[in-house]
């Protein structure tokens, strides 16, 4: 039994539970939600899932028998049933809720998350016109039909649909069409995140970051192993999701410390190591390899490795 979470209908309603009326709008058509904590990520697993020990909530990456009532395992917790979303279970995750997310590929969309102006001209050049919503630094445009979601497909442009989450920005303008096969091209085969126990990657090359490989660096030995060990246990850390996400934007860190060094700083092997972290919590190493690429090369660093 569920114990209904009271929402305060005159003017001093809390600001956050906001977004529980928000997340139950959307429900109601069939669109699966959950809450975000602050930076825009979901709330961690309880105790009894921690570390996935529970052998994962069906529709993950590696699915198992959980069914928890809490708000765990990311993206697979949206739902659209109001019961689960007006719980008691889910009632501190709402009073401490930042943001609403949902789960495009749960309600048959893909959304193209565009995060610069770079991208949003290239979609406006390469795609066709759909449904769009203004972000913080760019724009998604969301498409009926779902598809295998992918980090970092080009430059700037993520694809969120299936094992994935979005977070909820408004309906956006425009009418919504069909998913085109130029999307589904951007995700590559090699992308699909391999079953439990399957081997990722032989990862063939490998590579330690020293000082003998940094002679044109102006950065202490010191300096730069802080740097490269905190970006590799970020990307560790990402073991649910996201590992994709962080090794790119911990290679494009690493390479901005490095734009004034005359050269060379040793970013290939820094990006070997991040590499290696991204596999190790299950990304494809293709898909790694290509992440760190654009991270370390998307400010123009190439002369720094």
């Amino acid at each position: 039994m569920t114990h209904p979470i009271p929402i305060r209908r005159d003017g001093h309603r809390p600001r956050l539970l906001a977004h529980l009326e928000t997340a139950l709008g959307l429900a109601a058509v069939g669109v699966p939600v959950l809450p975000l904590r602050a930076g825009k990520l979901p709330f961690g697993n309880c105790a009894a899932c921690r570390d996935n020990a529970c052998g994962g909530r069906p529709n993950m990456k590696t699915a198992g028998p959980c069914r928890c009532i809490d708000i765990c395992h990311g993206w697979a917790a949206a739902t659209a049933d109001p019961a689960v979303l007006h719980s008691l279970a889910w009632a501190s995750a709402w009073q401490q809720a930042q943001a609403v997310a949902y789960h495009p590929g749960g309600a048959r969309l893909t959304v193209v998350d565009l995060d610069d102006v770079d991208a949003v001209i290239w979609a406006r050049e390469s795609l066709p016109a759909t449904r769009t919503v203004l972000t913080t630094r760019g724009e998604h445009w969301i498409y009926l039909g779902s598809m295998r979601s992918a980090n970092h497909v080009r430059p700037g442009v993520d694809i969120k649909s299936s094992m994935a989450y979005a977070r909820w920005l408004g309906p956006g303008t425009g009418t919504m069409t069909r998913l085109p096969d130029v999307v589904r091209a951007l995700v590559d085969r090699e992308e699909t995140t391999p079953a439990r126990g399957e081997v990722v990657s032989s990862l063939t090359r490998s590579a330690t970051w020293d000082a003998t490989v940094a002679t044109g660096c102006r950065h202490t030995e010191r300096f730069v192993r802080t740097g490269l060990d905190r970006g590799v246990a970020l990307v560790r850390a990402r073991t649910e999701s996201g590992a994709g996400s962080q090794a790119y934007g911990v290679a494009q860190f690493l390479a901005k410390q490095h734009t004034g060094c005359p050269g060379p700083c040793g970013l290939d092997a820094m990006g070997q190591q991040i590499i290696a972290a991204a596999v190790s919590v299950g990304v494809p190493e293709a898909y790694a390899e290509r992440a760190v690429t654009n991270g370390l090369f998307s400010l123009n660093a190439g002369r720094t490795a």
